[in-house]
């Protein structure tokens, strides 16, 4: 199917994120407007269009390129219609190459993961550690929880954390697979360490601008509460 204007406008306005938006803004053209401002959020939301294709910096240059010359009437350097056709080949070659490459660090972060002290690796592919025995009862798959937790990477940046804010509360039937197992090995009180293989957490899809495809993620989790 041929890519449509918008797609090549979603491309073109994510391409020239890096500029405007490194630095904080340092580099970039001043937000004085309330218009500035909310083209730059539009700006933001728009920035995973080109997440999957893994662009580097002198490829964000060209894609800016052909924005550019589009947008101002220039005389294309290449056919638009026979290369456009290509881009979705593009995005599925790259996504492949992301994925082989989560998978590899993802089966040796999990074989490392299985022999940490107390470890213990469930059925499902689950890494459960206890940190602290909890002293009250274990919830069920239909129970509300509160909790505080820490989420990292396998390169241990940290991809959400409630550390610095108020406890999450949420059904353990509404969330991924590997917290619905991992909160019923805990007691409330007691704090654990889910290692969460991808299939168990986000998948092949990732979620959009903080965890890539075929991500493995930990969670140190503390089971505050069980919400009747």
């Amino acid at each position: 199917m041929r890519p449509t204007f918008r797609t090549f406008l979603l491309l073109a306005l994510c391409a020239a994120l890096p500029a405007s938006a490194s630095g904080g803004g340092q580099n970039g053209p001043e937000l004085s407007t309330k218009d500035e401002k909310i083209i730059y959020a539009m700006g933001l939301s728009l920035a995973n269009a080109v997440e999957e294709f893994q662009l580097s910096e002198t490829e964000l240059e060209i894609l800016l390129a052909g924005f550019s010359d589009g947008a101002l009437g220039r005389e294309p350097r290449i056919s638009p219609t026979l290369w456009a056709r290509r881009i979705e080949d593009l995005r599925k070659q790259r996504v492949e190459v992301t994925r082989a490459r989560m998978e590899k660090e993802a089966t040796a972060f999990l074989a490392s993961a299985e022999t940490d002290p107390g470890a213990v690796r469930m059925p499902s592919g689950l890494i459960y550690t206890e940190l602290q025995p909890g002293t009250g009862a274990s919830p069920t798959a239909s129970d509300r929880v509160q909790v505080h937790y820490h989420g990292t990477r396998t390169d241990g940046s940290v991809f959400d954390s409630t550390r610095d804010r108020t406890p999450a509360t949420f059904a353990l039937d509404a969330v991924i697979p590997c917290w619905t197992e991992g909160l019923q090995l805990m007691k409330v009180g007691g704090k654990g360490e889910l290692v969460c293989p991808a299939d168990l957490a986000y998948g092949d899809q990732g979620a959009k601008g903080s965890i890539a495809p075929g991500s493995v993620l930990s969670f140190e989790v503390e089971l505050i509460d069980i919400v009747r």
